[in-house]
């Protein structure tokens, strides 16, 4: 094959999924952001139970028989890793983790970890900010439309009905001319809705009346959006969507990770915290949204032409 069709052979990836929505977001993120800097072919695999990706590791086997061989094979989740390392073994390619893996990081060619994690980057480690993720800076938003964004119980942070309800109507208050829309998610209490105050610049989209693509939609017309702290990933997509970002305040677990990674946002005034906002009526700017999807996609491709270990 001459170098001229090396060079126009798009880079295979390969995404075992263990079939959960946010951990195939992740992995999506990664590769339309690879899509977008260079021509790639993405393929979507089901994770295999772990007795059978053992087995698989051991025999030099690996689903997607039919598939190209990989170039990356990309992975979230516990349940991926076995799966990861055996399509590695059979088909060739670089096995890429995004998150903290639950074996040794080594085994991997790279973990992509969110740096709230706790982990140095090294040569098989890639810190970000946040988890990856689909979202793409919007080119058009409008400071009157917001979004509240709630979370629910975690072992994060302290859920309070009360202290939200009351966060909420001092934002409605005191903002009259936004529209507001408001979403839940699986983890929120059933009584939240219950006691939320009725306003006329309140929409209620409850997360089970929201289609697929419905919060990115979103994100790409809202300048505003007020987050619970529990739900970092909903966070770092208003941050990368490049909303201006507030985060209602809720007593935080002292030993929690992410509750770290809530105040370095908030020290670095990347998100303003409720509290603060009370005092100066205002959000800090989002003047440079995330783009850790892209980041990351860079890094890898310039990794795979050097063939050498990220530093």
């Amino acid at each position: 094959m001459s170098e001229s069709s090396k060079r126009e052979s798009p880079l295979v990836v390969w995404i075992v999924s263990d079939g959960k929505p946010g951990h195939v977001n992740q992995s999506l993120g990664l590769a339309e952001a690879l899509a977008r800097a260079a021509p790639t072919e993405t393929h979507m695999l089901p994770a295999l139970p772990a007795w059978r990706a053992g087995l698989a590791w051991l025999l030099k086997y690996a689903p997607g028989k039919a598939l190209p061989s990989p170039d990356l094979i990309v992975g979230a989740g516990h349940a991926t890793h076995l799966t990861l390392l055996a399509a590695r073994r059979a088909r060739g390619g670089r096995a890429v983790v995004l998150m903290k893996p639950s074996l040794p990081r080594a085994w991997f060619d790279l973990c992509l970890v969110p740096r709230h994690d706790g982990i140095a980057a090294d040569a098989h480690t890639l810190v970000t900010e946040g988890a990856l993720n689909r979202i793409r800076p919007a080119t058009a938003r409008d400071m009157r439309q917001g979004l509240l964004l709630i979370g629910g119980l975690s072992s994060h942070f302290k859920w309070d009905d009360d202290a939200l309800h009351l966060q909420i109507r001092s934002i409605l208050s005191r903002a009259p001319d936004t529209q507001w829309t408001l979403t839940t998610s699986r983890r929120t209490p059933p009584e939240f809705l219950a006691g939320l105050p009725a306003w006329p610049n309140l929409s209620v989209v409850p997360h089970t009346a929201t289609p697929p693509g419905w919060l990115p939609a979103q994100l790409a017309r809202c300048g505003v959006a007020w987050v619970t702290p529990d739900s970092a990933s909903m966070v770092f997509e208003a941050l990368s969507a490049g909303a201006a970002v507030g985060v209602f305040d809720l007593p935080c677990n002292p030993k929690s990770r992410v509750g770290g990674a809530i105040a370095q946002l908030a020290d670095s005034q990347r998100v303003t915290r409720f509290a603060h906002w009370c005092a100066s009526g205002t959000l800090h700017p989002n003047s440079h949204p995330l783009a850790e999807a892209d980041r990351c996609a860079i890094r890898i491709l310039t990794w795979l032409k050097s063939k050498k270990k990220i530093p």
